[in-house]
């Protein structure tokens, strides 16, 4: 009996199905390999009334997800919004948070920074400095404490199917806690040794905020490859770039050492940043491009 639904998680292999009676299916691709997000909307063919084998995938809106030369991580298909979770403590790495962007801005969602832990006064303060670029370039930044005022995230979340993405310890399953207390994301100490948080979420899962809402909580990472981007599909992700692209005088300017290169030009100008364009070169030699 085939049936239409939506994948309300990912573990591995096995997909948690969302029927379109409300019912749920745990169920798995055909095939060695396996292309299915959390998110995604899904034929499945039952063979009994909660599990299954998913014989189609519709097409998606977007698709986030994360890659280096031998493989993928999908995040989430049909998601309209990426929320880059970050924290007073642990340290957060700018570059990972660039590259969550361009990956974002490439499958043209909205894009929004949570700098979370804010009750941490003096290291929120640098947290602030280091968010200060992105801030600058129009990207919202919310401030809060997940413990203490999670609802301040709440009108971003609005009408959204929103990602939360970023690093290990940055206290995204505990704002998911905090948001919808049924959900009881396992949360974990940080490990102050190694500056950086215990891999506490193993899996991606959705979860229905309202009618037209919904958010999406993926595992914590401390990379996020682009190998499957373009270095042009990199400039877009870079929207202070936009406006000069077309201005070189080369077509295929690297934007490095080309005469007559309006994006260097504009660094010089004020314009640009020279530390976001260096990590645009940054980004383009750790994919070979």
């Amino acid at each position: 009996m085939s049936q239409t639904g939506t994948v309300v998680a990912a573990f591995g292999r096995q997909y948690e199905i969302e029927l379109e009676d409300g019912a749920l299916a745990l169920c798995y691709p055909r095939g060695k390999k396996s292309h299915v997000a959390c998110g995604d909307r899904v034929t499945v063919e039952l063979s009994a009334p909660d599990h299954g084998v998913i014989a189609a995938v519709a097409p998606r809106s977007t698709l986030l997800y994360r890659s280096d030369a031998y493989r993928r991580k999908l995040f989430a298909a049909n998601a309209t919004q990426a929320i880059i979770v970050v924290a007073a403590e642990p340290g957060f790495s700018d570059e990972l948070v660039t590259r969550c962007i361009v990956a974002a801005e490439q499958q043209h969602m909205r894009v929004a920074i949570v700098l979370n832990k804010i009750d941490l006064a003096d290291k929120a303060a640098a947290a602030r400095r280091q968010l200060a670029p992105f801030l600058a370039l129009g990207y919202a930044v919310v401030e809060l404490s997940a413990t203490r005022n999670a609802e301040a995230i709440r009108p971003l979340l609005a009408g959204q199917c929103s990602v939360l993405v970023g690093q290990s310890g940055m206290g995204k399953s505990t704002l998911i806690n905090a948001l919808l207390p049924h959900a009881q994301a396992a949360t974990r100490e940080i490990s102050d040794a190694l500056d950086s948080g215990k891999h506490t979420t193993t899996h991606t899962r959705l979860y229905r905020l309202d009618a037209a809402s919904s958010l999406i909580d993926s595992p914590g990472m401390q990379e996020f490859g682009l190998a499957h981007l373009t270095r042009a599909e990199m400039e877009q992700g870079f929207r202070e770039f936009l406006p000069y692209l077309d201005k070189c005088r080369f077509r295929d300017c690297r934007h490095d050492r080309e005469p007559d290169c309006a994006l260097r030009a504009a660094v010089s100008q004020g314009r640009i940043s020279a530390n976001r364009l260096d990590q645009f070169h940054k980004l383009c030699a750790s994919c070979g491009k």
